[in-house]
């Protein structure tokens, strides 16, 4: 059966916590943004994974250093938590550089912009969060910013208006983006130096983990650290969460020492299962196997089923279930493949056997 996508049924009242507020959300709360701005490498060499991205920066960052020139622009993109942040910091670092730090939302206006530009000094680094969400004026005044290293300041309104120019100092600009897809060609084009970050492995998320425990003055073992890295969705910013977490529960109920054991038992409590699901990511699976057969069944019909937002199960629950392979998106609905059946420790219906679940909507 083919379930409605567009219901236009309301969902009741949200039982679950926002996406910030999830243990396993990859949106840093402020907790988060204190002990990251502890536990963040202070150059490349310290920097853990995005091998390729490191290998390319310092290239560009040595070559500007030789000629004494100021950096080429930068536009790093990635899901939240990989590491954008940090990066910047890590340029400022390595050119000897100052760094202000701003994002997308807060600039509104093209003088919000002007204003940022006209106080940089020479060779420091502005690091743009977000910045596909900056506002259109803005963005065509950053062009003639980034290439002439100029702005025009318009004085005066109607034709009596007056554009009077105000050169800039040559500076670095970092921007970053969690949809690069959202980015205008013009403005793309004219970042020098491009990069994505890719989801972190299980070993480089061990890393990730011990040297966190380190700063931390954590006890933890090599299985210890692999359990959080395993259950952390490829991302430091979630392992570093988990990591406190665990911390917490093995100074409470036991000798302060994170084992492979401790950290599972610490983990089940804060319903973090071992392929990093949690709460809202099972009860989706569930209600789509349990209530509708492994599907196909439309979003709203979906959301509802779990007592949420449809926005919340599309941008919170479902990329991390596509990722996992354990949630197909199909032209009649969201289906759920094998892997989820076998997940929750479920039989799957006869002709369920493809890897993307396309198998049982058609028949075998």
């Amino acid at each position: 059966m083919n379930w409605d996508d567009e219901t236009g049924t309301p969902a009741p009242e949200r039982l679950g916590e926002p996406a910030a507020e999830r243990l396993v959300g990859s949106a840093a709360d402020r907790e988060d943004q204190a002990v990251e701005a502890a536990l963040r490498p202070k150059d490349l060499g310290e920097f853990i994974g995005q091998e390729k991205v490191r290998e390319q920066l310092d290239l560009v960052l040595r070559a500007a250093r030789a000629r004494g020139a100021t950096a080429d622009h930068v536009l790093l993109s990635g899901a939240p938590g990989l590491g954008k942040t940090t990066l910047s910091m890590i340029i400022a670092a390595e050119m000897g550089a100052p760094i202000r730090i701003t994002s997308g939302p807060a600039i509104q206006h093209a003088g919000d912009l002007a204003a940022i530009l006209s106080s940089l000094q020479e060779g420091e680094v502005l690091f743009l969060d977000e910045i596909h969400r900056m506002s259109r004026p803005a963005e065509e005044m950053l062009y003639m910013a980034m290439e002439d290293f100029r702005v025009d300041v318009i004085v005066g309104k109607g034709p009596g208006a007056t554009a009077i120019p105000l050169e800039l100092p040559p500076f670095t600009l970092v921007g970053a983006t969690t949809r690069a897809g959202l980015l205008p060609p013009p403005l793309r084009d004219r970042f020098g130096f491009t990069a994505h970050m890719e989801f972190y492995g299980p070993a480089e998320l061990e890393r990730v983990v011990h040297r966190s425990a380190s700063l931390l003055d954590v006890e933890i073992d090599t299985a210890g650290a692999a359990e959080i890295a395993g259950r952390s969705r490829g991302t430091p910013r979630i392992a570093n969460r988990l990591l406190r977490r665990v911390r917490d529960y093995a100074q409470v109920k036991a000798d302060g020492v994170i084992t492979r054991e401790i950290a599972s038992v610490a983990l089940g409590v804060y319903e973090v299962d071992a392929r990093g699901l949690d709460r809202l990511d099972r009860a989706v699976l569930e209600a789509l196997l349990k209530l509708f057969g492994g599907g196909p069944v439309g979003l709203s019909t979906l959301a509802v089923a779990v007592g949420e937002e449809r926005e919340t199960v599309e941008e919170v629950a479902e990329p991390f279930l596509v990722r996992e392979g354990l949630l197909a998106r199909t032209p009649r609905g969201r289906v759920a493949t094998p892997a989820a059946w076998a997940h929750l420790g479920l039989t799957a219906p006869r002709g369920v056997t493809g890897a993307n679940g396309q198998q049982g909507l058609f028949g075998a």
